[in-house]
């Protein structure tokens, strides 16, 4: 069985990295980006620059569920803190 999670390229901080996503989460990190009219790298960048432990996939999953979360609570959305 084909495993859902999918490696994709992404050039973050000016350095070409990789991330293994599943599909909804790397729809969703497209969705929130144009809501916060930045690029996905920009987005990535963010997360990547905050995140406190962790591989960079484990990140970007925990921020898509995180803000989707919010917006489910009505609470502010989520954001990386600067």
């Amino acid at each position: 069985m084909k495993s859902p999670v999918v490696k994709r390229s992404i050039v973050v901080a000016g350095h070409k990295t990789s991330v293994s996503l599943e599909e909804a989460f790397w729809n969703g990190m497209k969705e929130i980006s144009n809501l916060r009219d930045m690029t996905l790298s920009e987005l990535v960048g963010e997360i990547d620059r905050n995140r406190e432990q962790g591989n960079l996939s484990s990140a970007l999953r925990l921020f898509v569920l995180d803000y989707f979360r919010s917006r489910a609570t009505g609470t502010a959305a989520a954001r990386p803190q600067a």
